[in-house]
């Protein structure tokens, strides 16, 4: 089904339902949309709770329809443009799954750029308000958080070190994911989170980078059995921005304490909270793989420091000359980042 008749087949029953009650109040009912599994972390402890909360203080006249695992149809790509077009009402996803449209908040990206996701995810939602708030002008964008460091999960290797990366068949979710795994020659293969299972189970790859709180969507508790993490209070790999944005007309069309109940559940304070509860997640799903006799392997700091070698430079550097050759101070922007990131970094 391709986008235009996605569209025309699901706006109808993606508008806000309105249903009065003999009390004659109104109920408005929002269909929410996401890539993620019910089963996932992200979507039970994150998205299930925030639904809740708003259908609590909103007295009952504010309630979610939800789908998990793109029940309504379309591409996670597509979410974006879902929540723009009035398809969906509210969506959650990830703005590296759309290479190039969100270019300048692309920064919290790079390798070896953020610490903690509590921190890191202010810091996203700081940066995208007064460095890109047009990259989400066409919705209204109610949070953007980071999650967990991405770390390394194999089927059945080990990876103690950069040169172990050689030839091997990762996946990556996001562009710069993929950069990263060729800075050090390992073969990115870019593959949505529903297709990871498959694709261990058959070869196609032999592991992925992914956070912890993802490893129990993309199966890889089960389906490897090597983890290799970063020392602790540094940074790693990289990260990704995940989004939570409405339609600017479903949210418009409420009375104004509906609007302000949505605004409450919003903001730099719940992408905060986004961020830190996928973090205490990810911990419980690392408890969990241990105790399963998984090996999870602590680089040394010499061997993380030639990870951040091979990658972060040419990478980095590739970058502000992308936002240059855009008409921005890609420099800036990049300093920019790093203070916020750096300012909402929690101190020993």
């Amino acid at each position: 089904m391709d986008r235009r008749t996605l569209i025309k087949s699901a706006a109808v029953l993606a508008a806000p339902a309105i249903v009065t009650n003999a009390r004659a109040q109104s109920v408005t009912t929002l269909r929410f949309h996401t890539f993620v599994p019910a089963m996932s972390t992200a979507y039970s402890r994150l998205i299930t709770p925030w639904m809740a909360k708003i259908e609590q203080e909103s007295g009952g006249r504010l309630k979610f329809q939800a789908f998990p695992s793109m029940q309504m149809g379309g591409a996670p790509a597509q979410l974006y443009d879902q929540a723009r077009d009035g398809v969906v009402d509210v969506v959650w996803s990830l703005a590296g799954y759309t290479p190039g449209r969100f270019p300048r908040s692309e920064v919290f990206e790079l390798p070896f750029f953020t610490y903690d996701a509590e921190g890191s995810s202010r810091a996203a939602w700081d940066y995208i308000a007064n460095y890109a708030p047009d990259e989400f002008r066409e919705v209204k964008l109610l949070a953007c958080h980071t999650h967990g460091l991405n770390i390394l999960h194999m089927k059945s290797k080990l990876v103690t070190k950069a040169s172990d990366m050689r030839g091997l068949k990762v996946r990556g979710s996001t562009r710069k994911n993929t950069q990263i795994l060729s800075a050090v020659g390992a073969i990115p293969v870019a593959l949505p989170l529903s297709e990871v299972p498959n694709a261990l189970s058959k070869g196609v790859i032999e592991g992925a980078i992914m956070p912890w709180d993802t490893v129990p969507a993309g199966k890889l508790d089960e389906l490897t059995k090597f983890h290799t993490e970063f020392p602790k209070g540094m940074q790693g790999f990289n990260n990704s921005i995940q989004f939570l944005a409405m339609n600017k007309a479903s949210y418009d069309s409420l009375p104004a304490d509906l609007k302000k109940v949505i605004d409450q559940n919003s903001g730099a304070d719940v992408s905060a909270m986004y961020g830190r509860e996928a973090e205490v997640q990810g911990q419980v799903v690392r408890q969990a793989t241990v105790a399963r006799g998984h090996t999870v392997h602590v680089m040394g700091k010499a061997e993380a420091e030639e990870f951040r070698r091979l990658i972060t430079n040419p990478i980095v550097e590739e970058w502000v000359k992308e936002m240059n050759a855009k008409g921005f101070d890609g420099a800036k922007l990049l300093a920019a980042g790093r203070e916020l990131v750096e300012r909402y970094r929690p101190k020993a």
